[in-house]
C-alpha cells in the first residue's frame, strides 16, 4: 500500500464517520440534541462542540503550528453553549471543513513530517491516526446516544439487527475486488 493510498483511505473513513454522525443527528428532534441524562453525561450538542474544538485546534495551520492552539478553550467545549440544531450543524460543518481543508492537499511525502500537539512530536501520519481513533470514538457516542433518545423507530446506520446473513450473502455474491469498505457504506447512507 502506498502512502497515497493511505491518504485516500483515511479521507474516505473520516467522511464515513462524518456521515454516520449526521445521519444519527438527523433522526432526532432538535430538543433531543441537548438532552443530558445526568451531570456526568455530555449531550450530543456538547460532544459536537468538543469534536469541533478539537478539529479547529488540530487542523488550523496543521503543518506549521502546535495542534493545541492557545486560543482553544477545551474546558468551555463541555459547557452547553449551543441553542439550536441549526447552530449545531453550522458548527459541525465548520469543524469538518477545517479538517478536510487541511488533509486534502497533503502529499505522501509529507506523511513523515513532524508536527506537534502540546509540544509532543508526531509524524503527520501519527497525527492523522490519532484523530482517526478520536473522532469515531465520539461519533460512536453520538450514534449510541441518538439511538437511545429516539422515541420512534431507529433507521439503522449499519447492518440492521437480524440482517447479517442477507448482508453477507449480498457481499459474497459479488466478485472479489479491492475497494474501501466505505464505498458501499457511504452509498447506503445517502
Amino acid at each position: 500500500m502506498t502512502n497515497n493510498h493511505y491518504l485516500e483511505s483515511v479521507k474516505k473513513q473520516f467522511l464515513y464517520y462524518k456521515t454516520l454522525g449526521e445521519k444519527a443527528i438527523a433522526q432526532l428532534e432538535p430538543e433531543q440534541l441537548f438532552v443530558s441524562v445526568n451531570e456526568d453525561t455530555n449531550s450530543i450538542a456538547v460532544i459536537v462542540q468538543h469534536l469541533v474544538g478539537n478539529m479547529l485546534s488540530r487542523w488550523t495551520d496543521f503543518l506549521t503550528t502546535d495542534g493545541e492552539k492557545e486560543w482553544r478553550n477545551r474546558d468551555g467545549e463541555f459547557e452547553e453553549t449551543l441553542k439550536t440544531k441549526e447552530e449545531l450543524m453550522a458548527l459541525w460543518d465548520k469543524g469538518w471543513t477545517c479538517f478536510f481543508d487541511a488533509i486534502t492537499p497533503l502529499t505522501e511525502e509529507q506523511l513523515s513530517n513532524i508536527i506537534y500537539i502540546r509540544n509532543e512530536g508526531h509524524t503527520v501520519m501519527e497525527a492523522i491516526n490519532r484523530q482517526l481513533a478520536h473522532y469515531p470514538y465520539h461519533i460512536g457516542q453520538i450514534v449510541f446516544y441518538a439511538k437511545m433518545l429516539k422515541k420512534t423507530e431507529w433507521n439503522s446506520l449499519s447492518i440492521p439487527k437480524n440482517k447479517s446473513n442477507s448482508y453477507n450473502a449480498d457481499k459474497f455474491a459479488k466478485e472479489k475486488s479491492i475497494r474501501n469498505f466505505t464505498d458501499d457504506e457511504l452509498e447506503k447512507l445517502k
